[in-house]
């Protein structure tokens, strides 16, 4: 499926439809299947991830809940995508750095406190609450917007993960998505970065394999992932090649871990710091 070109949509609407596409790819379902595992038709969901149309924010939920991933990163997004649609965003630099990244901590979200709508803190103080509400597991209370769907249908029960297609030395170099590898991946350790990157090593106990993925990212940084204990294989690097992959997660390919290994990842940033690295076990 090939959506409309990015620089034909409003930025905040892009990075949406890409976290979307992403997570339904990560769901290894068909438009068709998407639609019968959801309350919104198979025309709404290609509407919704070619960007073409905001979509509620029931169906980044329900998307989050089938892909297996938390909530708080694609609702900030929804809140700012939806913020430019309806108006009441205020113009931003086109440099300045957008905050894309799971739950901050609560001093930032304190920081948004009482700052007036329409401005840049009120589009903060909307990321962090979000944020924080998906961290603290509470429920969110949000009102789906009338007449973007036009689709009534109860949702269907969820069904299995579908099976990985690769496992050990198989998954060596591959991507995890289209391998089925995202779908329960655990999250093995987290670093930010001196550059403000967020980087997380993954690892799918099914495929036998870990990668990094790295978000709030600039064009030019890399990241890399090896066996830190040594290993026959050679570092896969993933870089951030343009505006859209800056604001996206950004993964590597998978390299093969056996239970008890060790993973490493480095992070190389264009500018304004040095190389970094951290690890951990398996």
């Amino acid at each position: 499926m090939t959506g409309p070109p990015q620089h034909a949509l409003p930025p905040e609407r892009a990075r949406l439809a890409a976290a979307l596409r992403e997570l339904r790819a990560g769901t290894g379902l068909s438009l068709a299947a998407l639609a019968t595992k959801t309350t919104f038709s198979k025309s709404s969901w290609e509407r919704y991830l070619n960007g073409k149309t905001l979509p509620p924010s029931q169906a980044v939920q329900e998307l989050c809940r089938l892909a297996g991933e938390p909530e708080g990163r694609c609702l900030a997004l929804w809140e700012l995508a939806e913020s430019e649609w309806s108006g009441r965003a205020a113009a931003r630099p086109t440099d300045a750095p957008v905050p894309t990244g799971p739950p901050v901590p609560t001093d930032r979200a304190d920081a948004g406190a009482g700052t007036a709508a329409g401005g840049r803190g009120a589009v903060m103080a909307i990321i962090a609450s979000v944020c924080a509400i998906a961290a603290g597991g509470l429920s969110v209370a949000l009102v789906l917007l009338a007449g973007h769907t036009g689709d009534s249908r109860p949702s269907a029960p969820p069904t299995s993960a579908p099976a990985p297609r690769c496992r050990g030395a198989t998954c060596e170099g591959k991507d995890p998505i289209p391998m089925k590898c995202g779908t329960h991946p655990l999250t093995l350790a987290s670093h930010r970065t001196s550059t403000g990157a967020h980087l997380e090593l993954r690892y799918s106990a099914e495929c036998r394999a870990g990668w990094a993925r790295v978000w709030s990212t600039r064009i030019g940084d890399r990241l890399e992932i090896d066996p830190a204990d040594g290993g026959p294989s050679r570092p896969h690097t993933a870089e951030i090649t343009d505006g859209i992959a800056a604001q996206s997660y950004v993964y590597t390919p998978m390299t093969e871990a056996e239970p008890g290994a060790t993973v490493r990842a480095c992070f190389r940033p264009v500018r304004g710091g040095s190389r970094e690295c951290f690890d951990a076990r398996v």
